[in-house]
């Protein structure tokens, strides 16, 4: 299955963003899955306030991934993200069953490796 996560990450550390966006990465790696991709959309403003771990927010950094994992694989990068005090707030919506079901999603692409 094809997903896509949209993550809102509290604001302030690119560092944070990326080592979240490393760990849901390696978590569809090591279930047999196959990352399709990150987008970074940057700080923005919040749709509405939210609070999170006694916390409120207006901004948030946005980033967004597609992956191919299996339900269970999805359902893990799910729980992880959950219990994560950085996250804001976060989707994990099933695009289709092929990338050519899908359009491209703008944004500045992302140049790091995944470790082996």
């Amino acid at each position: 299955m094809l997903y896509e996560l949209i993550a809102v990450v509290r604001p302030g550390s690119l560092h944070e963003v990326k080592e979240i966006a490393k760990t849901a990465g390696m978590l569809v790696l090591n279930s047999g899955g196959v990352v399709r991709g990150y987008t970074n959309w940057g700080t923005l403003l919040l749709p509405a306030r939210a609070r999170k771990h006694q916390a409120a927010y207006t901004h948030g950094h946005y980033f967004l991934m597609r992956f191919d994992s299996s339900a269970r694989a999805q359902h893990a990068v799910r729980t992880t993200l959950g219990l994560d005090p950085r996250m804001v707030r976060f989707s994990v919506v099933r695009l289709g069953q092929r990338l050519d079901q899908i359009d491209a999603v703008g944004g500045k692409e992302w140049k790091f490796q995944m470790p082996a």
